[in-house]
């Protein structure tokens, strides 16, 4: 995910994407403790994309 696709998002739509990404993470880390995990590096995609989704809805809060 880039930061622009981000950024066009609106606020509803921040919110929503953030709860998806920390719902997968939460079940990467599942599957990496159960040895599932095919992609280890997945988990580390999921954590940027988490950050840059925070990082752009803070932006948002001080533009107003």
């Amino acid at each position: 995910m880039k930061a622009t696709e981000v950024r066009e998002l609106s606020a509803e739509e921040l919110s929503k994407k953030l709860g998806e990404l920390k719902r997968d993470l939460f079940y990467l880390r599942m599957q990496h403790a159960t040895n599932q995990l095919d992609n280890p590096m997945k988990i580390r995609e999921v954590k940027r994309d988490i950050a840059r989704v925070q990082t752009i809805i803070r932006e948002k809060q001080l533009e107003r």
